[in-house]
């Protein structure tokens, strides 16, 4: 219970701090934003491997769908990685010469990335909140 908690609220964290920043597009305030994340998809792994280990010691869910809401955010987390290497790569393909751009192009398409990127790792977060939510209920 309480690792679910945790993945909840660190979750919620990541995702909140990356919808500011997203909203603002304030892409200075990611900074913050990247060990956030990378601890609340720390929380998830480790909920995984324990409800795993659990689930292989004998232990049962009061549904079957609480497993499936338990493993899911750790493919949300594995995707969502995926995605934001493609955002960031499409942005980085429109550019046809990246060593010949000025300084200010290259600060404007660095901002333009890291933005990306934020969008896809919160609407991730966002995703696993609500699953997060979804696994609190079915778990009794």
């Amino acid at each position: 219970m309480v690792l679910g908690v945790a993945v909840l609220a660190a979750n919620a964290l990541a995702a909140g701090w990356g919808a500011v920043v997203w909203l603002r597009r304030e892409p200075r305030w990611s900074i913050g934003f990247w060990p956030v994340l990378r601890v609340a998809q720390a929380v998830v792994a480790v909920q995984v491997v324990i409800g795993l280990l659990l689930v292989a010691r004998g232990a049962s869910a009061p549904d079957g769908l609480h497993i499936a809401y338990g493993i899911a955010p750790l493919v949300i987390s594995l995707v969502s990685e995926g995605m934001r290497v493609g955002v960031a790569q499409r942005q980085l393909d429109e550019v046809d010469d990246l060593e010949g751009l000025e300084r200010p192009e290259q600060i404007a398409l660095a901002r333009r990335v890291t933005l990306a990127e934020v969008e896809v790792m919160t609407v991730g977060a966002l995703l696993i909140v609500t699953l997060s939510l979804r696994a609190y209920q079915t778990g009794g």
